[in-house]
């Protein structure tokens, strides 16, 4: 039997895990992705911290696959001709696509905020930013979701001498169980972190946020409010959510053109008795695994998923691990204190692992 031609663009927790799957297979693979080290992004509040994060060699997590990796960036796709062109004019033709390119901040059209304010993804930016800084001053996350806590807990434990105040639209929090969020609230507080809800930000300045409830002064700003997916999928002409999500059938296949497969951050998966699942490390991570076992025939079924937890990091000493059902609804307990810790960093430090 002739080997098929796949390529996979992306190198997060979905795009690595399936092309090192994909490759313990027949067919040729390719992953196309700018890194030659793989990001935790999970972990990116602890990098703007100043905590060391081990970063695996992509190399290492793909030994012994027939995957060639080439470290450049996609900027195109020519889905008519099933080819992928990318940042140095080449052209890579496939068989079946593997579309991984996850997610990145959204700023939301707030005027200044792509422009004066940091995101996760400039972690190691705005650690220098703060510990260059010649006096301490004052620290504004935008966010009340996981990214921005776990960044708010992280800064204020980090860099005492500072004024950690997390900002958010609506209440800090606000998804978890009752019991979640008084934790969450009650760490911040212990640090030293001012909370102010139901704030939204209507612009960012040089100095500061400008908000409905008035200017909050900031000598940095750092924006955690909401994610959204690359948009490259929407731009070559794959058929999307009204949010940029590749629309997919229960096999992760896109609806518009059969030959490519969306995973991660990226596809709109709808989960029978689920529902539509969150972006996160957690949903994402299980599509590469299961796409791997469609795509080098250990398996047929469409794919499956079942919440467990929900975890963040509320700096080095606390953690909040909420417990929900398998349809992501909410259980009342919490584990906090040194348990939760101990949980949500053998997660984490498992991850490289389940990689490969």
């Amino acid at each position: 039997m002739t080997s098929k031609h796949i390529v996979v663009i992306g190198a997060g927790y979905a795009g690595l895990s399936a092309a090192a799957g994909i490759g313990r297979g027949a067919d040729r693979v390719t992953l196309i992705a700018p890194e030659q080290r793989f990001r935790h992004r999970v972990r990116q509040h602890e990098i703007a911290a100043g905590r060391r994060v081990a970063r695996p060699d992509i190399a290492h997590v793909l030994r012994g696959r027939k995957v060639t990796h080439l470290a450049t960036r996609v900027t195109e796709l020519d889905l008519a001709a099933r080819k992928v062109v990318t940042e140095d004019g080449g052209r890579l033709a496939y068989d079946t696509l593997v579309y991984a390119l996850g997610s990145r901040t959204a700023w939301g059209s707030v005027p200044g905020a792509a422009e004066h304010a940091y995101s996760a993804e400039r972690a190691e930016e705005l650690r220098r930013r703060i510990a260059d800084a010649p006096t301490p001053g004052t620290v504004a996350v935008v966010g009340g979701g996981p990214t921005g806590i776990e960044l708010a807990t992280e800064l204020a434990e980090a860099y005492p001498a500072w004024q950690v105040r997390l900002v958010a639209a609506g209440p800090v929090g606000g998804w978890l169980s009752e019991r979640g969020r008084a934790h969450v609230l009650a760490v911040l507080g212990r640090l030293g972190a001012r909370v102010d809800e139901l704030r939204r930000v209507t612009a960012v300045t040089p100095d500061g946020l400008e908000t409905d409830g008035g200017a909050i002064p900031a000598d940095v700003v750092v924006w955690a409010a909401s994610m959204e997916p690359h948009p490259l999928a929407a731009a070559a002409g794959l058929a999307v959510a009204e949010n940029g999500q590749a629309l997919v059938d229960d096999h992760l296949r896109s609806l518009s053109h059969p030959e490519v497969y969306v995973i991660g951050d990226a596809a709109a998966v709808d989960v029978p008795g689920v529902g539509r699942l969150r972006m996160a490390c957690a949903t994402a991570m299980p599509q590469g695994q299961y796409l791997a076992k469609l795509l080098t025939g250990r398996t047929s079924k469409p794919f499956s998923y079942r919440y467990v937890t929900q975890c963040m990091s509320l700096g080095r000493g606390e953690a909040l691990v909420q417990l929900i059902h398998g349809d992501d609804s909410l259980r009342p307990r919490v584990l906090t204190g040194a348990t939760g810790r101990l949980v949500k960093a053998g997660i984490v430090k498992g991850l490289p692992l389940s990689l490969r």
